[in-house]
């Protein structure tokens, strides 16, 4: 079974004139003219489609019209219709480059009282306003990507002593549970965590009898995807149910990570005294009722004057059964499972992170760095939030394996080069995971959420700043 989900495009003879001209458009308009008739293409085989599916929709021409009214092309020709859509996104553009830009200049003149007084301020003023794309991706990544370090330390600080009071919490509840020592993990243990310190992850390793429990592979189980592995117990004709602690959890002759996590969130969740635990760590602790996973939100009860905006955000830590064998590493995550109840969930992560620090390391590059600002353009412009972490990790990993340079002088070029590879996966709907080349990292995005990742970074190819505020 293929898991490549991609989505089917336009089919039709109108269809295959419009990808004709896009392929070659880059020959006739370059580059920036390419990326402005590629959003004009991707908007119109959007009617185009929705045309089709008349049928199916009594409402579509409204759909077309308001489509056609938002451009403002309605009774158009098609030489109005592209300059049109070159206006739209040059005034997005502008825009967003005036207001950085803006901010800049306003950011130097109030940094000092007596700043015009001095010769050269006239000059830095002007210098700030020309950046270069090296020049802006130093300036974002250490001004709004980056961390401080002592939020980092007070965020892991935190989530260690509430570890250690589940932890304890568990051993005089459930003193027969066989867990292994809990610890953290996840971006903020990494420093891969960007923005602010707003979630860790709280592992919680199980013990299992080896010569009781098999882990299966995905491909080898009747759910046959390769993310979602399964756990069987064995011997049951010479070990039968009951002597391992975990049998109460099977379903179907399978361990269920679904029964698991229902048992701790009875078990820790709605049964912990928080508000015990929150005036021992002078914070408010509660648990994120309602949903598949084990949450605890962590706030702040008396945030400095200074430090409002982190006063503001809160903490939240993320409660994961964990289990290992080797380098497999599967987690009991329900919400990335669904529906199945006795599957595993094989995480990836640990494997990215590894190989990504192991190629900086080689060549001294900047990988985690390019990923970082990624991750930070991403979480800070409401259109790019839909991308993850994992396909912007996999896509760097990717490209590793044909550009070489990664060094600091060659920072912008490797991302514009990484804007430049994602348009074209989400155009075809496909990223391919590096460790799983059968699972596309791209399938969870809806066609809506495709078209408006896709603009943002289309006009982000002529304009790289406006990833960059």
């Amino acid at each position: 079974m293929n898991f490549h989900g991609s989505r089917r495009r336009g089919e039709g003879g109108i269809a295959m004139v419009i990808d004709f001209l896009l392929s070659n458009a880059r020959l006739v308009l370059g580059v920036g003219g390419a990326a402005m008739l590629g959003i004009a293409t991707l908007a119109v085989k959007r009617l185009i489609e929705r045309a089709e599916r008349a049928a199916e929709d009594e409402k579509v021409e409204q759909k077309m019209a308001e489509s056609w009214e938002e451009l403002g092309l309605v009774s158009a020709s098609p030489t109005l219709i592209r300059k049109g859509l070159e206006g739209v996104v040059m005034k997005h553009v502008a825009k967003a480059a005036k207001q950085q830009k803006a901010d800049l200049c306003q950011k130097q003149n109030t940094s000092s009282l007596d700043v015009q007084s001095k010769p050269d301020a006239k000059p830095k003023r002007l210098q700030l306003c020309v950046l270069t794309l090296q020049d802006r991706l130093q300036q974002f990544y250490h001004t709004r990507a980056a961390l401080p370090q002592e939020e980092v330390d007070r965020a892991q600080a935190l989530a260690l002593d509430i570890c250690t009071e589940i932890q304890g919490f568990l051993h005089t509840r459930l003193p027969e549970m066989p867990l292994g020592e809990m610890s953290l993990g996840g971006s903020l243990l990494d420093d891969l965590e960007v923005v602010r310190a707003d979630h860790a992850c709280l592992l919680v390793p199980l013990q299992l009898e080896p010569s009781l429990w098999r882990l299966i592979p995905g491909e080898e189980t009747l759910i046959t995807h390769p993310l979602h592995w399964m756990v069987r117990r064995d011997n049951l004709e010479y070990f039968p149910r009951g002597r391992s602690y975990w049998d109460r959890f099977l379903v179907g002759g399978y361990l269920s990570s679904e029964a698991l996590v229902s048992m701790l969130s009875k078990a820790v969740m709605e049964t912990v005294n928080w508000p015990s635990i929150s005036s021992m760590l002078d914070c408010l602790v509660r648990p994120v009722l309602g949903g598949p996973d084990l949450r605890l939100e962590i706030r702040s009860e008396d945030p400095k004057p200074g430090g409002a905006e982190s006063g503001n955000h809160p903490l939240f830590l993320s409660m994961i059964p964990v289990l290992r064998e080797g380098d497999v590493v599967l987690t009991a995550q329900p919400e990335l499972t669904a529906p199945w109840v006795n599957a595993w969930h094989l995480s990836l992560y640990p494997w990215e992170t590894q190989r990504l620090a192991q190629l900086d390391a080689a060549d001294q590059g900047h990988r985690r760095l390019t990923l970082k600002t990624l991750k930070a353009a991403c979480k800070l412009n409401p259109a790019l939030r839909p991308l993850s972490s994992a396909p912007l990790a996999n896509l760097i990993l990717h490209i590793s394996d044909r550009e070489s340079d990664w060094s600091g002088r060659s920072w912008d070029v490797r991302f514009q080069q990484c804007v430049t590879e994602l348009i074209g996966h989400l155009e075809q709907g496909t990223l391919l995971s590096y460790f799983k080349p059968t699972v596309n990292l791209l399938s969870s995005l809806s066609e809506d959420q495709v078209d408006q990742v896709g603009f943002m970074l289309y006009c982000a190819m002529s304009e790289p700043e406006i990833l960059l505020i």
